[in-house]
């Protein structure tokens, strides 16, 4: 099993996060931000990981740190979970609709972290969740995990189910990338490394 657990604290934010890569989706998810909350577990769901994770930060201020911190810890326990990658496919693509919403994720286990973004939400909140705080999520995950990530709206107008399609998506395309292929010897690369 590819597991990782890992707490980070800071006087912002308490984040405590175990990841199982090869899991059934099942999750344990605190935040604080309900929408946040669900997203997650959307996210876990479609990856079919296992999840429990503990977040506490500085709601009165705003979710940012709590949101960002929680995309940073969430990206280092991928890539302990990973290990030495090797035999894992290594890149996952995942169109996901929801209603009048089509969203796509493509994303490259590479150790060479960057992400595109595109996503314009018509509501700034939803809940105690500002909606800009997608983007600052999917950025500390890819930057942590060492992973190419591009996230894009293709179109919608509900800003929900804009925001639950790519963590659908994202959840999707990292299934397909971590899988493990027998037929791949070492890792999937011509360099030898990832």
């Amino acid at each position: 099993m590819r597991e990782a657990a890992i707490k980070r604290s800071t006087y912002e934010t308490e984040i405590d996060i175990s990841l199982c890569l090869d899991g059934e989706g099942s999750s344990e998810i605190e935040t604080g931000v309900g929408f946040f909350d669900h997203m997650l577990t959307l996210m876990i769901k479609h990856g079919l990981m296992d999840s429990k994770i503990k977040a506490k930060g500085d709601l009165h201020v705003d979710s940012h740190h709590l949101v960002e911190d929680t995309g940073i810890v969430l990206g280092q326990c991928i890539k302990e979970a990973l290990g030495d990658k090797k035999s894992i496919k290594r890149y996952g693509t995942a169109y996901v609709p929801m209603d009048e919403t089509l969203a796509f994720v493509s994303l490259d286990i590479s150790g060479r972290s960057y992400l595109v973004f595109e996503g314009n939400f018509l509501a700034e909140k939803l809940g105690n969740f500002e909606t800009e705080m997608v983007e600052e999520f999917f950025r500390a995950l890819a930057f942590n995990s060492g992973i190419t990530l591009h996230a894009k709206v293709l179109y919608g107008k509900n800003t929900h189910h804009m925001i639950e399609a790519l963590f659908k998506a994202f959840g999707r395309a990292l299934r397909d990338a971590v899988e493990i292929d027998p037929r791949i010897k070492g890792v999937m690369s011509t360099k030898g490394v990832i």
